[in-house]
């Protein structure tokens, strides 16, 4: 069994990539008000800030802060996960996913990085922003519809 050692540093910017187990599907924006209910509801229930966020058809990136005095950022993903699967059909199942009553949507755990200064924050950012054009799916970022970009932009943040 894997042992995740996870630093817990409350406050923490945290930039995550959490993925489909079906690499490939466009479930993600076919479904985006669905996603976008479970991070809103998620976001009401245990508050966190949202720096950065898109949205591919398989995948998302996205930049994060906690609260001051909060470090929990993996119940987030479980319910953000969970509120999106509900209603859905059930993926391809594997033993283990069922006998943890998964529904095989996503995959089981997301990758997470703490942002250690400005411009490792500023890198991030960017690289969120930049994602849809790296995987050709538009020639400029604020193309894509599925992006915190487009709010930047209205808010100046670009530079």
């Amino acid at each position: 069994m894997s042992n995740y050692h996870r630093p817990r540093i409350p406050g923490a910017t945290v930039f995550f990539t959490v993925a489909l187990a079906q690499r490939g599907s466009a479930l993600l924006v076919d479904e985006i008000d669905r996603l976008r209910y479970a991070v809103a509801t998620t976001q009401r229930a245990r508050p966190f800030t949202i720096d950065a966020f898109v949205v591919l058809p398989d995948h998302l990136h996205c930049l994060l802060t906690l609260p001051d005095r909060d470090t929990d950022y993996s119940t987030r993903w479980r319910l953000i996960k969970t509120r999106f699967s509900m209603g859905l059909p059930r993926g391809h199942l594997r033993r283990s996913q069922r006998a943890r009553n998964e529904r095989g949507i996503w995959q089981r755990r997301f990758w997470e990085h703490h942002i250690r200064d400005d411009a490792d924050y500023r890198w991030h950012l960017k690289y969120c922003w930049n994602n849809p054009v790296k995987h050709a799916l538009v020639a400029q970022p604020h193309e894509w519809p599925f992006s915190s970009i487009h709010r930047d932009m209205a808010l100046r943040r670009i530079s």
